[in-house]
């Protein structure tokens, strides 16, 4: 049976991410709509009953626009940890107390026989987290809204079957584009954002690793651009003497809509 992969969007404007396979489905921040989510959810054939859960990555509002929406009309749990919970209550209604799950960072948990741990990531939230699935002797890794490819996200994801990888910004578009400076030092920092070519350089790490395939994820809107992100990612990998499609594959989550429906068996 193996285990699924589907960003239904992935962006400054909203991120979300489905993980599971037949007996159970996942969500991975809602920060789009919960009526975009439910028909992206339709539209790769998942059933909306067929959502146990919903993981929150961190508090950011592109990452849990809907997480409480979700939670009530889906009577779904909300697994977060302590830190990010408090930092989001307020800002997404009320859910019932059953629906509340706390994790300690570096836990593992399992949901409808997938297995699931959390783990640190350098980005300017309370306690922003990554996770990996697995089920078997398979894993997924999700690393997005990363400052850099910390060892702490290396090797957690190391061995991953499938890494769905930031690839946010390209650094000379970010530099003379029109955001205020205050926002591109931070974008820039070790708690920011990762650039396309800080994510070619994690993407050959994790080749040595064992990982095949990459989903580049989280593209910025204004400061790059799908094509600009994989040629830059497939060019640093090419200086070192790896093929895209022969070595390792690699694909681009849409911003705006759902990606390929990636089933690792």
């Amino acid at each position: 049976m193996g285990i699924k992969l589907c960003s239904l969007s992935s962006g400054s404007s909203g991120n979300c991410v489905f993980v599971g396979n037949e007996d159970c489905g996942l969500l991975v921040d809602c920060g789009i709509s919960g009526k975009e989510i439910l028909a992206n959810l339709n539209n790769i054939g998942v059933c909306s009953n067929a959502i146990k859960a919903v993981l929150v990555t961190h508090e950011h509002s592109d990452h849990i626009r809907s997480v409480g929406i979700i939670s009530r009309k889906l009577g779904i749990p909300i697994y977060a940890n302590t830190n990010t919970w408090n930092n989001m209550e307020d800002l997404i209604g009320t859910v019932k107390t059953e629906n509340i799950r706390f994790f300690a960072v570096g836990e593992e948990l399992e949901v409808g026989g997938i297995g699931i741990k959390s783990y640190s990531t350098p980005h300017d939230a309370a306690d922003p987290v990554g996770f990996c699935f697995f089920y078997g002797n398979r894993k997924i890794s999700i690393a997005t809204d990363l400052g850099y490819f910390s060892e702490t996200v290396k090797k957690n994801t190391s061995g991953s079957d499938m890494v769905m990888l930031e690839s946010n910004h390209d650094i000379e578009m970010l530099k003379v584009g029109r955001y205020p400076y205050f926002l591109k030092r931070r974008i820039l920092s070790e708690s920011g954002h990762l650039s396309n070519e800080a994510a070619g350089n994690a993407v050959y790490e994790l080749l040595q690793t064992g990982v095949r395939e990459v989903l580049l994820a989280h593209l910025s809107k204004e400061n790059n651009f799908p094509e600009l992100a994989y040629e830059t990612v497939k060019e640093i990998l090419g200086k070192n003497n790896v093929k895209v499609d022969r070595d390792i594959r690699l694909d681009l989550a849409p911003r705006n809509s759902f990606s390929r429906y990636y089933h690792i068996e």
